[in-house]
């Protein structure tokens, strides 16, 4: 499968990809067990506590979710994740030693982009996935449309994340270029495994 393939696979696995801070172990498979039984599958941990590793470990014996690492920076932790069992790599930037490794690894791959730079830099290391983040704070929904004008005959597709609320994410989904969000508020507030549940069910996927 190309790489291509390997990273829409993941991005058209579930319209929306909960973006994930656990500091407790424990809480991992509850939180993952609610999400998937409504249809949000494609989980992104973020590597921003000391937990995150052995949260990735234990997310991923859930059935049927595809769990992946985000807030991955360098190399270094792009290894450490695939170790953990990370299936895909979320970085809130792009960089070429960053990008080599993951298509070294064979993993897919969404580097974070603000700019039409930074999506330059990644159609030359043969990317064409990517992250728009922060979301709101670089333009909004005016700014990805207008980066999509000029890279979309490339087939150039996003994943904005940051800022994304669930009173807005069906507006970010309604832009061809996109083929899912990430957002925060899934989990937002330290919510319990019935709030998740809840929240992951009025998106109405399952």
């Amino acid at each position: 499968m190309s790489y291509i393939s390997r990273i829409d696979a993941v991005m058209d696995r579930s319209p929306v990809m909960p973006v994930l801070v656990v500091d407790d172990v424990a809480k991992a498979r509850p939180i993952a067990e609610a999400l998937v039984a409504h249809g949000v599958s494609t989980l992104e941990v973020t590597l921003r506590t000391p937990a995150a590793l052995d949260v990735i470990a234990e997310m991923s014996k859930v059935e049927g979710a595809l769990v992946g690492a985000g807030t991955v920076l360098n190399p270094e932790q792009l290894d450490k994740a695939i170790d953990a069992g990370a299936k895909f790599i979320v970085s809130p930037g792009i960089t070429k030693p960053l990008a080599e490794a993951a298509l070294k690894r064979d993993i897919p791959f969404l580097p974070g982009t603000a700019n039409a730079s930074d999506i330059m830099m990644g159609l030359d290391l043969g990317l064409r996935r990517f992250k728009f983040f922060p979301a709101m704070t670089n333009g909004g929904i005016p700014a990805l449309k207008g980066l999509a004008s000029v890279f979309g005959n490339l087939g150039v597709r996003f994943c904005p994340t940051g800022g994304i609320s669930e009173s807005t994410y069906k507006e970010w989904l309604a832009i061809p270029a996109v083929g899912c969000v990430g957002g925060s508020w899934l989990t937002s507030g330290d919510a319990s495994p019935e709030v998740i549940a809840e929240r992951a069910k009025a998106l109405g996927i399952k």
